[in-house]
């Protein structure tokens, strides 16, 4: 160097150039990685990290066998086998990031996704024919078709992440199963709730198959039968459900039972028609306020088990059918004085009743011929009757 010193002082600047060179782009590149680890790295779940990962170590098992193939089958060799080996990869990747382009837009893969299990299956496929044993072959067949599990389970919980649901629900899964089966229950209730429902429902139905017999005329023995499996089946809630003392599952047994008993009643319903047009409003008849004087007869509730408030409503529509039959549109204060029912619960009663067709009709004749609005105190009369006031006197 001392005999050229002039070329070592080049050199010296060059290495420094090339140092200084250097730190920088380890500088932009550790930039680089720091701003894509805290974009896109940081951002994502473990598990979304884990699959990327295993999924490319697959893809590069994959793309290492179709190297070997197209060198030995195809003969592809030099500039164009490095340019056309992996041909099929790439287009695996393109059609999966195209997939969750379309499942972050639309909410599904679309045919991008069928694309990536159908060109996994053809690398699969390619890369095990070059195989030079069976386990080779498996191996390579299992490697691509790893990779696409992997970023179909990814989709799965990104589809789950943006939809707050899966995209279907198995009909038969190990839940269900166990329900089928009676070895788990599908409602949060505890063991001590499950066990006393079922005994009330055998009580309940105990009763209903004595009650049904002795409709039928049974004999005696079938009769003793049938009581005796009802007092056992009452001594068994009695004893494990504490049905003596506990108000609220005398309520649930009276309910059941009163639902066994009126089954034949549900043939007599008229649910509305789903598909019927909408009803024309409610004319000025029907808008009319309750009258005072029911106001004032209002009165407190008494509470009432279930059996005795349907058999007061029972009576308070036979009531009531009677009167619409008579040409008179009964006030919520009669019904209740006639049947016993609370004064508020008539009224609610009334006001779906007065909606229906015959006393609709009565309702509206009378005001439209008399003038007459419905308070909830008014008789309806007939057009040749005499025209009554609110409380029943002859107009003078």
């Amino acid at each position: 160097m001392s005999a050229n010193p002039v070329g070592a002082a080049i050199l010296g600047v060059f290495a420094l150039v090339a140092i200084f060179i250097a730190l920088f782009a380890l500088r932009a590149l550790y930039r680089a990685c720091s701003r894509f680890i805290r974009d896109y790295v940081a951002v994502r779940p473990a598990e979304d990290i884990l699959t990327i990962v295993a999924a490319s170590i697959a893809t590069g098992v994959s793309a290492q066998g179709m190297w070997r193939f197209s060198g030995d089958v195809l003969g592809f060799d030099g500039p164009l086998r490095l340019l056309l080996f992996a041909f099929i990869e790439v287009a695996v990747i393109t059609s999966a990031v195209r997939a969750r382009r379309n499942m972050r837009e639309n909410y599904s893969a679309g045919i991008d996704g069928i694309a990536v299990w159908a060109l996994t299956g053809l690398s699969a496929v390619l890369s095990s024919m070059d195989a030079r044993s069976l386990p080779e072959a498996l191996f390579r067949l299992a490697a691509p078709l790893v990779a696409a599990w992997l970023w179909e389970r990814g989709m799965a919980i990104e589809r789950v992440r943006l939809t707050g649901s899966s995209r279907i629900h198995w009909r038969l899964t190990p839940e269900r199963v166990m329900v089928r089966l009676g070895l788990a229950e599908a409602s949060d209730r505890t063991a001590s709730e499950v066990d006393a429902h079922r005994r009330l429902t055998r009580v309940a139905l105990a009763a209903k198959r004595a009650r049904a017999l002795r409709a039928a005329g049974a004999s005696d023995r079938r009769m003793r039968a049938a009581l005796t499996k009802l007092d056992r089946a009452m001594d068994q809630a009695v004893e494990h459900t504490g049905l003596a003392i506990d108000q609220a599952r005398q309520e649930a047994l009276l309910s059941q039972i009163g639902a066994l008993y009126n089954t034949t009643a549900l043939i007599d319903l008229h649910p509305p028609v789903p598909w019927e047009p909408e009803a024309p409003p409610p004319m000025l008849a029907l808008m009319a306020p309750d009258d005072e004087d029911e106001r004032r007869e209002s009165r407190q509730e008494t509470p009432v088990d279930t059996m005795q408030r349907a058999t007061m409503i029972r009576t308070a529509r036979a009531y009531w059918d009677a009167q619409i039959e008579n040409k008179w549109v009964p006030r919520a204060a009669d019904i209740a004085r006639e049947t016993g029912i609370p004064v508020d619960t008539a009224r609610e009663y009334r006001s779906l009743w007065k909606l229906e067709a015959n006393a609709h009709a009565l309702i509206e004749a009378a005001y439209l011929e008399h003038g007459i609005v419905d308070t909830g105190s008014f008789p309806a009369v007939p057009p040749s009757d005499r025209i009554l006031s609110v409380n029943g006197a002859a107009v003078s």
